[in-house]
């Protein structure tokens, strides 16, 4: 299994590890310091040596920072994982602060207000995010001080740096060779007059070398540094016992390999302009190029993120793939004694329809499997000791995806346990006519995230009900499943383009009750005129996902006639893709659970 369900934190370790902390902070000479989810390659996920913020406080959410002032801490996290930290924290040492709603310098001012020093470790924090505190902190009399890492002090059985093996991500799912990719790149460095670039960004530089590794669970990227030089060529800075000779062979000349402690020495030396991402690199970095930094985006996001032909089919094939291993799940769900079974076990049951189909290289992430109540909390981890047996009535949020060497899937299904109530049907549907509503898009080319995140939100709205995150994510090819720049949601900013995958994942969560979230990944591309229309270039959604929505918990008087032709339609599409990959009593399955409404 990949999956375990062990409990990885206990609210009471928590106090006196703060306490320990505090102890640093005085003999610093410090008011406060600040422990964030992060590494030093500034990505999304971290390895257990680098879950510093987990370790300290408990709260093992994906996104969230602690700050540890003499007499108070704050874990600052947002509206997915509320209820998660109530539950993880010792609140009688920590905080929840509900975040961004409360801003950590407004939140500073209050518990400061003769002002203080801050600590923080400038490898665990960008530009951008120490700029924008230090601009709310302004007249306020706090200062961040950057310095070492104190907690690093303190936690004494810190986990090695991991040592994961790096393979070569074969050309034909890559579709383009990583001498071409850092020329093409390398020649805009060139043209915007910048001798080199830096990365720090694990996914950015696994997709530049067409390199996978297995560093961070979950997410096939290795922990290394690189810098892309103007004229093509790069430096890739990591330990070379990850490396054998095919890996080598692999890279070849155009790609010089030295030790990670080797990158300092040359951010030192590098002649400039040096291209760095304001937003993603460690302030350490833009420390040690001084003025010789040249602010601009990371220069593989964008063309990472606009899928090549090769990486689509791929992920076409992927999704196909995964779909039958759901199919097939889905089939003994509905043929099984549903209440004696527990969320671990739809966990491991699902896993091993992934593994069955000789493929699988890793899940995705930690299956979300939440039942009733753990239902609406919406990146439940089910461990041994939150496992809820399954009752009549339940609804389960399904939430699951495997990493293949073709792609990425994501994919969430909501399963009911018997027989589902009128208002949980009703929600349900609501959420449905948001995920249709996604699907069947067009827009213009230009318009952003930020612009589509309300049309999944809008049949939710009208009942006076809304979710806590964000309507769809970037998701990578064989990378990351979650990925930017571009995303779903108000924040969504960078217009989309043909090639970028997301998710499309409305949802509805009521605390201690139940959870619903449908999710299907979509692919942005051209969409072809329709008569009467504009001479307007136009946008849409290709649907990679292939898997019934169960159609017992759809209320179908709050449909249009056009939601309801979608789902036939979709369903029809499963059918005719997914069958003949299926046999015996999963074919059976297949075919009532895409029935016409």
């Amino acid at each position: 299994m990949f999956q375990d369900f062990e409990q990885s934190t206990r609210p009471e370790q928590g106090p006196p590890r703060l306490a320990a902390l505090r102890g640093e902070l005085a003999a610093a000479g410090l008011d406060g310091v600040l422990v964030p989810r992060a590494d030093a390659h500034q990505g999304e996920y971290v390895a257990p040596r680098d879950d510093r913020l987990a370790w300290l406080t408990g709260f093992t959410g994906s996104a969230g920072f602690c700050c540890a002032l003499l007499d108070r801490a704050g874990v600052f996290v947002d509206g997915r994982y509320t209820v998660q930290a109530r539950a993880q924290l010792d609140t009688t040492a920590f905080t929840p602060v509900d975040w961004p709603a409360t801003g950590l310098a407004d939140w500073l001012r209050g518990a400061l207000p003769q002002g203080g020093r801050i600590g923080f470790d400038p490898w665990l924090h960008t530009p951008a995010e120490m700029e924008r505190l230090e601009q709310a902190l302004n007249g306020s009399g706090i200062v961040p001080v950057p310095g070492d890492n104190l907690l690093d002090r303190i936690w004494t059985d810190q986990p090695a740096a991991p040592q994961g093996r790096i393979i070569a991500h074969p050309l034909e799912f890559a579709g383009e060779a990583h001498e071409a990719k850092a020329r093409r790149l390398g020649a805009e460095l060139a043209s915007a007059g910048e001798t080199a670039a830096v990365l720090t960004l694990p996914d950015s530089i696994a997709w530049l070398l067409n390199i996978r590794g297995s560093d961070i669970a979950r997410n096939p990227v290795p922990h290394a540094f690189a810098l892309l030089h103007a004229d093509g060529a790069v430096t890739l800075y990591v330990d070379p016992a990850k490396l054998d000779e095919a890996l080598r062979s692999h890279l070849g000349a155009s790609v010089t390999v030295r030790t990670p402690d080797a990158f300092v020495r040359d951010l030192q030396t590098q002649p400039g302009p040096v291209r760095a991402h304001r937003a993603s690199v460690p302030c350490a970095v833009a420390d040690l190029l001084g003025d010789r930094v040249s602010w601009g985006p990371d220069p593989v996001a964008l063309p990472k993120a606009r899928k090549n032909p090769a990486e689509i089919a791929g992920s076409r094939e992927a999704h196909l793939r995964d779909a039958a291993a759901m199919c097939r799940f889905l089939a003994w769900y509905d043929a099984a004694d549903q209440t004696a079974l527990t969320e671990i076990d739809l966990a491991t049951t699902l896993e091993g329809e992934r593994r069955a189909t000789n493929a699988l290289r890793e899940i995705s992430f930690d299956t979300i499997a939440g039942a009733g109540p753990n239902g609406a909390l919406p990146h439940y981890r089910v461990t041994h000791q939150t496992n809820r047996q399954l009752t009549e009535g339940a609804l389960i949020v399904l939430d699951s995806g495997g990493q293949y060497p073709d792609g990425t899937t994501d994919i969430t299904r909501t399963l009911v346990v018997g027989e589902a109530g009128t208002e949980e049907k009703a929600c349900f549907t609501r959420v449905l006519k948001g995920m249709i509503a996604v699907s069947r898009l067009r827009f213009p080319r230009g318009v952003a995230g930020a612009h589509l995140d309300a049309i999944a939100r809008y049949p939710l709205w009208l009942a006076g009900l809304d979710y806590d995150h964000g309507t769809g994510h970037g998701v990578g090819a064989y990378l990351s499943v979650h990925e930017g720049p571009q995303r779903l949601s108000r924040a969504g900013d960078v217009p989309l383009e043909p090639g970028m995958i997301l998710s499309n994942e409305p949802g509805y969560y009521r605390e201690g009750a139940f959870g619903i979230r449908i999710e299907n990944l979509i692919v942005v591309q051209d969409a072809c005129p329709l008569p009467g229309g504009d001479d307007r270039d136009m946008l849409e959604f290709e649907t990679l996902t292939f898997v019934p929505i169960d159609r017992r918990l759809i209320d179908l008087d709050l449909l249009e006639a056009g939601e309801r032709d979608w789902i036939d339609r979709y369903h029809a599409a499963c059918r005719d893709k997914i069958a003949p990959r299926l046999d015996g009593a999963a074919r059976l399955w297949l075919e009532g659970a895409t029935r016409a409404l």
